[in-house]
């Protein structure tokens, strides 16, 4: 068995692999210039084109570009929802998700995880629906698709609304169809580790006329006109810079994605290997994104903790890291002024979860290398 590096033996990377790799072109640079030397830097024609493009790439009828994946679940809900709706959301996920149902005048209600797809439980959904329950709020956490066959027959027997996390979902299918023209709403991110990036960014998809012509409306100040204001709005504005790295990044998405894919084949195949390291279990109909690559560890058959053996396959130059260290009902905020019941499956998917490197620029070396670290890092520690 070769030594830890991290107890001075050798490690199994010379260079350090990454986690996530954001990276940009020149023909950025070039538009970027462009526009700078226009003076036209606000939201404009290449802001209109990204709407259209990108509603186009998802297949749906409608987009709106804003400032951050945020103000994309902001507008969203802002636009469906009424002061006291409960909104349904997994307790395993980022706090933006509910946050932003806080700031819509609404109640987020946590429900729990399964245990293999790490994914909004469609049981555990039935049970938390009540009368003032307006919508359900699916996360496609990592780029894998939530159950949407069952969750839209849920909603539909409720008359429930679906607005969809799709932050780490660009490009993820269910049943042969984008994510981004489900019903009702579709949320994204362009966070620098998202499949596709902006800087910041976010954007909203919808097949609703009045979603969209309501979000729209919500992003820049509620006005149809110059300062002719119909309803109190926020200032969620993109910029045609952001736009324009959009763009570029889209005409890209393809290839991203079946680089990730790539990637994620080759470390499937190669966990099958090692024991105590199980991968996200992907949804049936789903053709995943692989936003991010994330695994459990088993404390039956490792003898470490998934911190210690982070700390050990760090040491190995193999990059990772956790989404997310804590569930939403473990979060201080959250207790607080929710005070939610348990959800036991979140709380113990935050304590044994992490990240391995995925992004295009992974070599089948790297994975290589990768994979050995983890290999190493586990025979180290098995019981």
């Amino acid at each position: 068995m070769s030594k830890l590096a991290i107890e001075g033996g050798k490690p199994v990377s010379a260079e350090k692999i990454a986690l996530v790799k954001p990276t940009f072109s020149q023909k950025d640079a070039e538009d970027i210039t462009k526009i700078l030397k226009s003076a036209y830097v606000r939201m404009g024609p290449y802001t209109k084109e990204f709407e259209e493009k990108f509603a186009e790439r998802v297949g749906a009828k409608y987009a709106y570009a804003v400032s951050n994946g945020t103000a994309a679940l902001h507008c969203a809900y802002l636009s469906a929802l009424k002061p006291g709706d409960e909104v349904i959301a997994p307790a395993f996920t980022f706090i933006a998700t509910i946050s932003t149902v806080m700031y819509s005048n609404a109640k987020p209600i946590l429900a729990d995880v399964e245990p293999d797809t790490f994914l909004l439980d469609p049981e555990k959904v039935k049970e938390k629906i009540t009368k003032k329950t307006k919508a359900i709020a699916p996360v496609h956490l990592f780029g894998n698709s939530c159950d949407m066959k069952t969750l839209t027959e849920i909603a539909e027997d409720h008359k429930l609304l679906i607005i969809n996390d799709c932050a780490q979902a660009h490009g993820t299918e269910y049943a042969g169809k984008d994510l981004g023209a489900w019903p009702n709403v579709s949320c994204y991110s362009f966070y620098p580790t998202k499949t596709m990036t902006t800087g910041e960014g976010g954007i909203v998809t919808t097949n609703d006329p009045e979603l969209n012509r309501l979000g729209s409306l919500l992003r820049s100040h509620g006005d149809d006109g110059r300062y002719h204001h119909v309803l109190f709005g926020l200032n969620y504005r993109t910029t045609d810079i952001m736009s324009a790295i959009g763009l570029n990044q889209l005409s890209q998405l393809d290839d991203f994605l079946a680089k990730r894919r790539h990637n994620a084949d080759v470390l499937l195949k190669g966990l099958k290997k090692v024991d105590g390291v199980t991968p996200q279990k992907i949804t049936p109909k789903t053709k995943p994104s692989y936003s991010y690559f994330s695994v459990v560890l088993d404390p039956e058959k490792i003898k470490c903790n998934r911190d210690e053996f982070m700390k050990a396959l760090m040491a190995e130059n193999i990059d990772c890291g956790v989404h997310y260290p804590t569930s939403l009902t473990e979060q201080p905020v959250v207790r607080e002024l929710l005070k939610p019941k348990s959800c036991p499956v979140s709380e113990d998917l935050s304590k044994r979860i992490m990240s391995l490197p995925m992004h295009p620029y992974l070599s089948d070396t790297d994975l290589d290398k990768v994979l050995k670290g983890v290999s190493k890092v586990a025979n180290n520690y098995i019981k």
